[in-house]
């Protein structure tokens, strides 16, 4: 079980598994905020702190909902739905408690052409 939170604190997660690699995307928004992304099935995500401590940002296709927090303005995670029509979560693997980024594998992803 892997914990993260916001910046501040006032967002806490607990997500099910460990990450061995995340996606590195190069679209505006990625890009800008330097997300690195483990996707997982909404399931295996626990927002352990009120939802009313996040708001939520759409761009493009106004598909993703990017959740970020209130006060600090972090973005710990994400909430879409899979090509294949499954809900999942991505997961910004740097908001992740005592998680070594060195040891992740980046997958880059070119979401700045779709």
């Amino acid at each position: 079980m892997a914990k993260g939170s916001c910046h501040c604190g006032n967002v806490t997660f607990e997500v099910e598994g460990e990450p061995a690699s995340a996606i590195e995307c190069n679209c505006s928004h990625c890009s800008r905020k330097g997300y690195l992304l483990w996707f997982v099935p909404r399931d295996k995500l626990t927002v352990t702190t009120p939802t009313e401590r996040l708001a939520t940002y759409k761009f493009n296709k106004h598909v993703v909902d990017h959740m970020f927090c209130l006060n600090c303005g972090c973005a710990p995670f994400g909430m879409g739905v899979s090509p294949s029509g499954e809900k999942t979560a991505a997961i910004n693997v740097r908001c992740i408690e005592d998680i070594d980024l060195a040891t992740l594998k980046r997958i880059p992803f070119d979401g700045r052409s779709r």
